[in-house]
């Protein structure tokens, strides 16, 4: 069923036809997708599809992937993405790390900078450093020049919310031309994800109000995104081939925090602070958290990995994964993280005997990548280029296009 788009101009719906027809292409990989298949799947007209193909084709977006037989008549020309045609950032802005990561189209790593950091050094300081290490990564990459000289309009990024809005964003050109979509930056929460800018970040409270987003935006002269580091995960991951309709990605680094996805689309909440899993109470005359509470699941947890007893940790998670199955019914919970990455089968296996004791049959599985939030982090930025705004998924509008011509 085709949900109301409320006013979207034929520019913008225009683009919303071709983010769908794009993000077929993304899901057919190098095997590439026939013209026909592409309508048959969108619901718009041959004439309609053969127009959307010849404009990425055009901008260098699809490509000829050979041809297939066909059930009579002539083969199939089958079309396929150009990963290489533009790129995007993701950073990982952890709270004695810095991670920034490109990616090509779909969403593959190309390079890689990754440096210590304190991120109670201040917004100046880090913010500073995030600059330094997105210039050098784009300088590195295209052989010199950094990003943000010279723009050229190929398709829409950053959604209805973010920098751009739908079908008028620029992308930035690096020294030889590499097209960069944006930055996304993933950081602690909480936060406030439409406004950009962060909450009362435990431990780190002078971060609170400060315009991330903005900021680094002009520096870079590139639209940025800034959201928590879980939601960041949890949108990569849903992004996925055969990813679960819901899930929680639990992360247990230098904190502890959630990304929820359910129905396909990542859960925000109205004020964008949903997925504070580490600051729910546990033990009621606990260790005090520096949230202000005590016997939070972040504290216990982290105060068991500093003490080497990562099966108490495990344990602990346990908890709070248990809740989160029996308030939302997910289909999955997945673990990541520096301290589960640490030792894997220890937290896996100890927060599914704690389900399993409580009659939960919830699979849980680990989330192998170290830098899942920096891949995720790149993801708030290509994701509104295949019809995946962050704050929806799958089925985006119902799947059923609008303007049909």
């Amino acid at each position: 069923m085709r949900k109301d788009l409320g006013g979207v101009n034929v520019p913008a719906l225009r683009s919303h036809n071709t983010a769908l027809v794009l993000d077929l292409l993304r899901g057919a990989g190098e095997g590439g997708i026939s013209r026909l298949e592409l309508a048959e799947r969108t619901g718009l007209t041959p004439q309609a599809v053969s127009k959307i193909t010849a404009r990425l084709r055009a901008d260098g977006l699809a490509a000829e992937a050979g041809r297939r037989a066909s059930t009579g008549g002539k083969p199939r020309t089958v079309l396929r993405l150009v990963p290489s045609a533009a790129h995007a950032v993701g950073v990982h802005l952890d709270r004695d790390e810095l991670t920034v990561l490109l990616t090509d189209l779909a969403g593959a790593p190309v390079a890689l900078r990754r440096r210590p950091l304190d991120l109670g050094a201040g917004a100046g300081p880090v913010l500073d450093a995030v600059t330094e290490e997105v210039r050098g990564l784009l300088g590195e990459y295209d052989g010199g020049g950094g990003g943000g000289a010279g723009a050229r309009t190929v398709l829409g990024a950053g959604g209805p919310d973010g920098p751009g809005g739908l079908g008028t964003a620029v992308l930035g050109a690096g020294g030889s031309g590499t097209a960069v979509l944006g930055v996304g930056v993933a950081m602690p929460g909480p936060l406030d994800h439409r406004a950009g800018v962060p909450g009362r970040v435990t431990g780190f409270p002078e971060w609170a109000g400060h315009p991330v987003r903005d900021e680094l935006a002009r520096r870079l002269g590139l639209p940025v995104v800034l959201d928590k580091d879980t939601n960041a995960a949890a949108l990569g991951l849903a992004l996925r081939p055969g990813a679960p309709g819901s899930f929680a990605y639990v992360h247990l680094g230098t904190g502890l925090g959630a990304g929820l996805v359910l129905g396909g689309a990542p859960l925000r909440g109205d004020r964008t602070g949903a997925g504070e899993l580490g600051h729910q109470t546990v033990q009621l005359d606990g260790p005090p958290c520096g949230c202000g509470g005590r016997g939070c699941l972040e504290a216990l947890c982290l105060a068991a990995v500093a003490r080497g007893e990562r099966a108490g940790a495990a344990r602990i998670l346990g908890v709070g994964a248990a809740n989160l199955v029996r308030l939302l019914d997910i289909d999955q919970v997945l673990l990541g993280g520096r301290a589960v990455l640490a030792a894997p089968e220890v937290f896996a296996d100890g927060v599914r005997d704690v389900l399993t004791g409580l009659g939960l049959t919830t699979p849980v599985g680990v989330v192998a990548e170290r830098d899942a939030v920096a891949e995720g982090a790149a993801w708030l930025t290509l994701a509104p280029v295949f019809g995946a705004e962050t704050g929806r998924l799958h089925g985006l509008y119902g799947g059923e296009p609008t303007e049909r011509r």
